[in-house]
């Protein structure tokens, strides 16, 4: 009988011991992210500028994470393919991926067969950075601002042509706003990829682009191309004397952006991590002055305000998909 008292008492005392333990265990494996390195798919090839600013936050965001952030290029369909990998992973906060403004926002209109919902099935992080592309023409074409390249088109109705780095991407979109607003008829001549479309205005096989500051800058201090306005709303630092082509197309703005995103259903705490790291990176002195430099402006925030964002680009891009006729493929 006092074997049986004795089993009694101590039983739930057990109990309480063990469940004491699993909270324990429960809670140090929650604080124990990130327990490995963290994977950054740039979703396009080495050596373009969503791979050097990845490249550039990187080691500080290791720093605030306490573990090693490994960049994985995944190039393809602009930015769709490598995207679509990143919303296929497990939600544990170990994948991002570094989205753009083609594969997140443009192509939610103008992608039919994409294989995610960015509004479902991603979680934003931070915007990363503003990047300003700029409108240049070969050295050839006879106009030295975006007012005589205007005159020129509507003189010459669809013999120039523009270069773009791909159907939806930011280059494409930036020459179908002018087209709209500047009431030009101006011929998209679509490349695979960054590379060609630069190859393509320096060689003269295009008449003018829309290229990223990162990448155009050296061949307009050379003189190959010659820049006629920044396609921000206002003015560049880092090109304080080249108008905006907004100043001549009031209205006119198609800023390429980049920003950190995570498969839909990653923990709030874990992005929280996420959002802290790569806003200490981003405002860290070193990288902000590369990136500014390079015509880069660093864009920090909380994820709520890179979600808000994201919508609005949504719904501005899908207004100009429409009223340019583009049709989803």
């Amino acid at each position: 009988m006092k074997r049986r008292v004795l089993f009694l008492v101590f039983f739930p005392f057990v109990s309480l011991v063990s469940s004491v333990s699993q909270l324990c265990i429960g809670g140090a494996y929650a604080q124990a992210y990130p327990a490995k390195p963290v994977r950054v798919v740039v979703p396009f090839p080495p050596g373009g500028p969503t791979d050097t600013v990845a490249r550039l936050m990187a080691p500080r965001m290791a720093e605030g994470l306490k573990q090693q952030v490994v960049i994985e290029n995944r190039a393809g369909a602009g930015g769709v393919i490598g995207t679509e990998g990143v919303v296929k992973s497990p939600a544990d906060g170990y994948t991002l991926v570094m989205g753009t403004i083609g594969g997140i926002a443009v192509s939610m209109s103008l992608l039919s067969n994409r294989g995610y919902d960015t509004l479902r099935d991603l979680a934003p992080i931070t915007q990363a950075v503003n990047v300003t592309s700029i409108l240049v023409t070969h050295p050839s074409v006879p106009a030295k601002s975006v007012k005589d390249l205007l005159a020129l088109a509507r003189a010459r109705p669809g013999t120039l042509n523009y270069g773009s780095s791909g159907a939806g991407t930011v280059t494409h979109l930036a020459g179908e706003l002018l087209k709209l607003l500047g009431k030009v008829q101006i011929v998209h001549v679509p490349y695979k990829g960054g590379a060609p479309a630069l190859t393509a205005i320096v060689s003269g096989e295009v008449d003018l682009t829309y290229e990223n500051s990162l990448i155009i800058l050296p061949h307009i201090k050379s003189g190959k191309v010659r820049a006629l306005g920044v396609t921000s709303a206002r003015r560049s630092k880092l090109l304080p004397d080249l108008p905006s082509i907004a100043e001549t197309l009031p209205g006119y703005g198609a800023s390429g952006w980049y920003g950190l995103l995570a498969p839909a259903g990653t923990p709030r705490d874990v992005i929280a991590q996420l959002n802290a790291a790569a806003v200490r990176a981003l405002r860290s002195p070193d990288v902000a002055n590369r990136l500014s430099s390079q015509g880069a402006e660093p864009a920090p925030g909380t994820p709520e305000d890179f979600a808000a964002f994201i919508r609005s680009e949504i719904d501005k891009w899908a207004k100009v998909v429409k009223a340019a006729g583009m049709k989803p493929g």
